[in-house]
């Protein structure tokens, strides 16, 4: 009847909601849920700029596509957007026409100028499309790193926790499932808390490295359109 009362007591005595084991955890498990939690948060955080961001950078590059291949003059195009235009094709394009318009105002001559002056329109438009991307992909690594690492490091936890576990039921000498059970949540909640924080970082990365990939291609390949369409205009000059 004295066990039975003093089992009932410790089970009473230990708040098994996540705030409660929260408070309970030893100090090392603290920190790692710490940890996941602000990893989790930043991550949440990451994945809805870049919804917005990479969203936005293909509604840009369609608006730009229309626009460039209904027929007008690329000068009034260029002129149309400035030299600093909102997304990534309309400032490879426009890096492109600045270089073109600086070489073609002097004036040119010889087929080596104008081998010269397609190398440079090559090389602008590669440059501000590696600068773009760059742009593009800022935060994909911390994403990348929180797939990798989180439920690791929830694992840690977990061993950490089950470790003090054990050393309190060797210290109590009492094996009852009233004294294990506590400890043993509060080491599983690490773990979950490393899924928790793993498992979105690793979508949200394949989602938006397949969408970076996809933009990357499109402007290679408007790139290589491009370049091609100032050589023919050249070889007109």
């Amino acid at each position: 009847m004295q066990d039975t009362l003093e089992t009932s007591l410790t089970v009473t005595s230990h708040d098994l909601s996540i705030w409660g084991l929260f408070l309970a955890a030893d100090i090392v498990v603290k920190a790692v849920m710490l940890m996941l939690i602000l990893a989790s948060i930043w991550s949440w955080a990451i994945f809805f700029e870049k919804l917005r961001y990479i969203g936005r950078e293909y509604r840009l590059a369609d608006d730009f596509e229309d626009e460039f291949w209904s027929g007008g003059a690329l000068d009034r195009l260029y002129d149309q957007l400035g030299a600093d235009p909102d997304g990534t094709m309309p400032r490879v394009f426009s890096a492109a026409m600045r270089e073109w318009r600086r070489a073609t105002s002097r004036g040119v001559g010889s087929k080596e100028s104008i081998h010269s002056l397609s190398q440079r329109i090559e090389r602008t438009m590669s440059v501000t499309i590696s600068r773009e991307l760059s742009a593009v992909e800022k935060g994909m690594t911390f994403l990348a790193s929180v797939g990798a690492v989180a439920q690791d490091v929830g694992l840690f936890g977990t061993v950490w926790g089950i470790m003090n576990s054990f050393q309190s039921i060797a210290q109590s000498k009492n094996t009852s499932l009233a004294v294990v059970a506590p400890g043993i949540a509060e080491a599983l909640f690490a773990t979950a808390l490393g899924l928790a924080a793993a498992i979105p970082a690793v979508v949200a990365y394949n989602r938006f490295s397949s969408q970076i990939e996809g933009l990357a291609s499109r402007l290679e390949t408007f790139s290589g359109e491009f370049s091609t369409i100032l050589s023919r205009q050249l070889d007109e000059r």
